[in-house]
């Protein structure tokens, strides 16, 4: 065992204090995984703005003008549950799942066929999106239900959920995509979002257009652990892919005067095996020797025993 029952029992204090969304970390694990590279390379037109035009639904309000005939445009229409709307001359049409244009070139057909009105030019414009919804949960400020707009993509989202806990948050979000909603073949996917480049680098590829019924995960950041004889022993975030031994000691504020500095060891588990790795910390950092620095890995338990003379 790399730690005994004092190390164990100090381990778990600290853990105490870890939030955790164990359930959905679950279900995000069960779930098929792609890179957004992966996934646009399956999905090519997920990305494409055309395809990607909005089609209202039931609870949606729109505005309708009929430029030859100013007496038939109607301001803030309401669309029914089951996606109806009511129009003059016409009376009740089905308008849920149809795009802005191809509700105007359903009503401009619906006037002609009634020989009311030929080449009517309609607009139609959405004043309120309220019939598709994402949630942005985690590391966020503010979590929760969002009604989904026109071309709306995943930074729209994190500002509306007012940015990320950057303090807090790992280097990989995820969406959470529901593939044929409604339908037999309604399947989950996970794309990972690598969180730097799309807020840091503007990376737009990783910038993808939202979804109905898309969830928006930002897991917390991954830890290591202190114990031992360190100044501030206690879990630590791991935000960056190079962080070492020295750097890790020195965050949690440096050695006690008592620590055992040479006999400092990394508990570490790698592919379910336990692994434990001795460091003399004086070769490296008196000995100038930075070679043989090690790199902390997520989870790892670095352990500082008391020296006994």
């Amino acid at each position: 065992m790399g730690l005994d029952q004092t190390e164990l029992a100090r381990l778990e204090e600290i853990k105490k204090n870890e939030k955790k969304d164990i359930g959905l970390d679950t279900v995000i694990k069960k779930t098929l995984n792609y890179t957004v590279n992966e996934y646009l390379l399956n999905y090519p037109q997920a990305n494409n703005p055309t395809g990607q035009n909005y089609t209202v639904g039931g609870y949606d309000v729109i505005s309708i003008k009929v430029y030859e005939e100013p007496d038939l445009t109607r301001e803030n229409v309401n669309i029914s549950a089951d996606g109806y709307i009511s129009f003059p001359l016409i009376g009740q049409i089905k308008i849920s799942n149809l795009t802005s244009s191809e509700i105007e070139k359903l009503i401009s057909n619906k006037l002609a066929e009634g020989q009311y009105l030929l080449n009517a030019h309609v607009s139609v414009n959405v004043e309120k999106y309220q019939s598709k919804q994402y949630m942005v949960l985690g590391s966020v400020r503010k979590p929760g239900a969002y009604s989904l707009h026109a071309h709306e993509r995943i930074l729209n989202a994190l500002s509306q959920a007012g940015g990320i806990e950057s303090q807090q948050t790992g280097k990989m979000g995820m969406i959470v995509r529901t593939l044929n909603p409604n339908t037999e073949q309604e399947k989950k996917i996970v794309i990972r979002i690598d969180l730097k480049r799309i807020l840091k680098e503007g990376g737009q590829l990783s910038n993808l257009f939202l979804m109905d019924k898309d969830l928006i995960y930002i897991p917390a950041a991954e830890h290591f652990y202190i114990i031992g004889e360190v100044k501030q022993p206690g879990a630590y975030s791991y935000l960056e892919d190079d962080i070492t031994i020295i750097e890790a000691i020195s965050n949690a504020g440096g050695f006690t005067k008592i620590a055992a500095r040479n006999k400092t060891r990394i508990v570490r588990i790698e592919n379910g095996l336990e692994k434990i790795i001795e460091i003399q910390v004086d070769k490296i950092t008196k000995e100038g020797k930075k070679g043989k620095d090690v790199q902390i890995q997520p989870g790892d338990v670095i352990v500082v025993p008391e020296s006994l003379f």
